[in-house]
Order: C-alpha cells, then sequence, then structure tokens
C-alpha cells in the first residue's frame, strides 16, 4: 500500500513540476492542450482496466464520452423560458434550473451543470447496462465488433440528430462551478486552476481503479482474465465482473465528455468518431494491457503530442500504426506491468551458470 501511494505522490508531484516549468519558461499557454489531455487521460485509465484486467476490449468508448458530452451540452444550452409550466416552475424553485445570459446578452433558463452531469451519468449507466448484457458474451473480435457497432451507431446519432446540432454540434456550453468559486472553463484567467483541476480528477479516478486492483474484486478480475473458465469454476460471477468493470470504464468516459465539453465549451460529432476509440485503445496498448501508470504514461505523452498538432494530418494513421506495430511485435504493451523485473532478471542472469552441464 505504501509504494502504491507513493506512486501517487510521485506523480503528483509531476504534475506540479510541469506547471512551474511552464511558469518559470513563460509558456503557461501549454496548460491548455496538458488539462485536456487530462480528461481523455481518465478515458484511457478506465479504458486500461477493462482492457488489462477484466480481458474484454472495447472499440466504442468514444461513444460513451459524446454521451456524456452531448446530454451535458444540450442540458445546459436548451432554453427552457418557451416551456413553462408546473414542471419547470419547479425545477426552477428547486435550485435544479439557473438563469445566466447568452452570447448575445439574452436571458436563457437551463439545466443547472451539476444536474445535468448526474443526467449525463445516469444515461451512460443505463446505456452500459443495456449494451454490455448482450454484448459482453461474445469474445475475440467478435466482442470487438460489436463495441464498434455501439460507437459507430452514437457517432451516427449525434451526427444526424438536428436537436444536438447535427455536424456543427453544441457550442456555447457555460463553465462547469465547483466549490469555492471555482469554474471548470477554458477562460486563460483560470488556465492553473483547471490544470489542477483536471488532473485531480484524474488522481482520484487513479486511486480508486488502484485501490480496486488490489481488492477482493481485482483478484477475482485478473482471474478472469487469465483463465474465464476456471475462474467460473471457482465460483466467481464472471459476468457480472465483467459487467460491472464494462460499465465503470464507460463512467469514467462520460465523466470525461462532461468535463471536457465545459471545458472546451462546446463539443462536435468528432469526438465520437471511431478513430477516437481507436486512438484509446492503441493508448491502452502501448501503456500496457495491464498496466494502470503506463496507460496514464503514454496517454500524457501522446495525447499531449497529439493536441499540439505534431502529428499533423497523419494523426489518425499514427495512432492506426502504434496499433497494429504494438500487436504484431508487443502484445502485452511496452510498458507492461512486469517489464522492470523482467528486465532485472535479465540483467543478473549469469551467463557462465546457463552454459554449464
Amino acid at each position: 500500500m505504501t509504494r502504491r501511494y507513493f506512486a501517487i505522490a510521485a506523480f503528483a508531484g509531476l504534475i506540479v513540476a510541469i506547471q512551474l516549468t511552464t511558469l518559470v519558461t513563460g509558456t503557461a499557454y501549454y496548460l491548455t492542450q496538458l488539462t485536456m489531455t487530462a480528461y481523455y487521460s481518465l478515458i484511457v485509465v478506465g479504458l486500461c482496466m477493462l482492457i488489462g484486467y477484466a480481458g474484454q476490449i472495447s472499440l466504442g468508448h468514444a461513444g460513451f464520452f459524446a454521451i456524456g458530452g452531448y446530454v451535458a451540452a444540450f442540458l445546459t444550452t436548451f432554453d427552457l423560458k418557451s416551456h413553462q409550466g408546473a414542471i419547470v416552475s419547479l425545477l426552477s424553485k428547486s435550485g435544479a434550473l439557473v438563469s445566466r445570459q447568452d452570447v448575445y446578452g439574452g436571458s436563457l433558463l437551463t439545466v443547472h451543470p451539476w444536474l445535468a452531469c448526474a443526467a449525463a451519468i445516469l444515461l451512460t449507466v443505463g446505456v452500459a447496462y443495456l449494451v454490455g448484457g448482450p454484448v459482453l458474451k461474445l469474445k475475440g473480435h467478435y466482442l470487438a465488433m460489436a463495441t464498434l457497432g455501439v460507437g459507430i451507431i452514437v457517432y451516427r446519432i449525434v451526427l444526424g440528430t438536428d436537436f444536438l446540432g447535427a455536424s456543427d454540434g453544441i457550442s456555447e456550453v457555460p463553465g462547469f462551478p465547483l466549490p469555492g468559486g471555482l469554474l471548470i472553463t477554458g477562460d486563460s484567467s483560470s488556465r492553473v486552476s483547471n490544470y489542477y483541476l483536471a488532473w485531480g480528477v484524474v488522481i482520484l479516478g487513479m486511486v480508486l481503479l488502484l485501490n480496486l486492483i488490489h481488492s477482493r474484486i481485482g483478484r477475482a478480475l485478473g482471474a478472469v482474465h487469465g483463465a474465464e473458465d476456471a475462474a467460473e469454476a471457482m465460483g466467481i460471477p464472471t459476468a457480472r465482473y465483467k459487467l460491472h468493470t464494462f460499465v465503470l470504464s464507460a463512467v469514467f468516459a462520460a465523466l470525461a465528455g462532461v468535463l471536457l465539453t465545459h471545458y472546451n465549451g462546446g463539443i462536435g460529432p468528432s469526438e465520437a468518431g471511431v478513430m477516437k476509440s481507436v486512438r484509446y485503445v492503441a493508448i491502452v496498448a502501448i501503456g500496457g494491457m495491464a498496466n494502470l501508470w503506463g496507460a496514464l504514461s503514454m496517454s500524457l505523452v501522446l495525447n499531449y503530442l497529439s493536441l499540439r498538432g505534431y502529428f499533423g494530418t497523419y494523426d489518425d494513421a499514427v495512432f492506426g500504426v502504434i496499433l497494429i506495430l504494438i500487436m504484431l511485435f508487443a502484445p502485452d504493451g511496452l510498458l507492461r506491468r512486469h517489464l522492470f523485473s523482467d528486465l532485472k532478471r535479465i540483467v543478473s542472469r549469469d551467463p557462465a551458470g546457463e552454459e554449464a552441464p
């Protein structure tokens, strides 16, 4: 346990060091992409839990991200003034609705961001349970194709629905209010606070997942991943554990969608695209299928480089090539779970002893 929390503290120190470096060098504008990277990393660590520990691959997590983001965006931008009635009046009196100004100075009556976030998470949980039940009975490439189909369905819905903005998406999403007067927003004046808020959410998510991995449930998931039939024979409810892990990873993706949408002030259909899901799987693969810290490290590096435009027009191609190469030459990932112990064993091996009869 001490080692576990030491790693968390070390990562928190790295986050602080990065921010201080941008302060000293006068490059605080980098914090914008680093903040976005944090929210994308939340999806990656949730997906790593699903792939690396439950042994279930998903090519539809961009769909769950889009569900969270679009529900939050729609509810916090849809004006309810023209729909006055008993229900709207009751919600307004209870504090569930807020009045604010739009960009033109007009008055809007919309759902409170916290209530919208709760609605997005609940809808995601419902969809994940509805989809996960039958889909997780599949294995191998059948499971991958089924989750890919789910992602495509979500993408086509948000792309072709007028009240979701169709190809334009939804803009003018307000900031997400937090206690202490903090606000999740993309304004440059809140750049530093939003950087720490975003990575604080990621660290809390890591604490949750690491504690889960080292619990009885985590050990059961390891058994499911290693030999599902044997785990079932030992009395482990494999179907329930796989489904709950799938739902948990979907919630991570939806929460990331909600927070990033408020940070960016909008969301578009590209966030639900198939290549987004491929990108998340590629990052998990290169970081190590059962290595949360490896997946988080690779997400920090690769998502940041992508957001800064270092890959240019070949952005999607880069992640596709990464996924192919990893599957061919390092299926357990470059930063697999027991990499350092394996290297130590190789280095400490006695060549003379091996040659002896």
